[in-house]
């Protein structure tokens, strides 16, 4: 049996020696498109860096293709990882063509999004927030990664973009790329994935395949993704040693 792509086991992740995220499993397949749900406050965007290497664990293992890693960004960027954050990292004073060659080729890019090519010679800083979104997905992708993390990749857009940036995941896994999402809006996200989890107060709180998780939609929404449950409790105790 093919190991997944990603392979988190009982990852405790947080800051200054404080769990946020605790005790917290999943996987990722080629091919496959994964959706983390929770609200704001949840630890999604702490799981993001946990298991891309920006944010070492204080316990448990990340696994790439089959073997631990605690390996960086920058050296996962080389094996086939690429990472989109919440806040975007498109340099605002290069070109749209200037910013797609910091990561790949033109061409690689524009297969995703051939919108952006009438834009190539406008300056990043001048497009609109989705424009931005669509540079930052062409740029991962572009750079044909074998796992993509994308964290909140629809917030605040228009729903006309959102399916753009779906229909190139969907394309992505077309060519079997795995991507882990992550995202507060259940409905949308579940349409698109193959499974999901549920992250509440820093845990797996429910996971199964996106169908299973949809016929619970509701139930999954009104006890997990409400503002009310939106804070992160840390660990009771000590919590786990940092890893030095």
């Amino acid at each position: 049996m093919t190991a997944p792509t990603l392979e988190a086991r009982n990852l405790y992740l947080g800051y200054g020696g404080r769990p946020v995220v605790r005790d917290l499993s999943l996987s990722v397949a080629a091919g496959e498109i994964v959706v983390l749900l929770g609200p704001n406050g949840a630890g999604k965007t702490t799981t993001a860096l946990g298991v891309s290497g920006v944010l070492h664990p204080q316990q448990g293992t990340v696994h790439w293709k089959g073997e631990p890693t605690r390996a960086r960004l920058d050296k996962r960027a080389r094996t086939g990882t690429s990472l989109v954050r919440e806040k975007r990292s498109i340099v605002s004073g290069l070109s749209v063509s200037d910013n797609i060659k910091l990561a790949c080729s033109i061409d690689k890019a524009l297969k995703y999004f051939p919108a952006l090519e009438p834009h190539l010679k406008r300056k990043a800083g001048l497009l609109s927030g989705g424009q931005q979104q669509m540079l930052e997905l062409a740029r991962a992708l572009g750079r044909e990664p074998d796992l993509l993390i994308a964290d909140e990749l629809s917030l605040g857009l228009a729903p006309i973009i959102v399916q753009d940036l779906f229909q190139a995941l969907r394309e992505a896994r077309e060519r079997g790329v795995a991507v882990l999402l992550i995202e507060q809006h259940a409905t949308k996200a579940l349409q698109l994935a193959d499974r999901g989890y549920v992250l509440s107060r820093g845990h797996v709180e429910h996971s199964g395949t996106a169908s299973e998780l949809m016929s619970e939609v509701s139930r999954i929404e009104s006890a997990y993704l409400s503002d009310g449950k939106a804070g992160v409790k840390p660990a009771p105790g000590p919590g786990p040693t940092p890893a030095t």
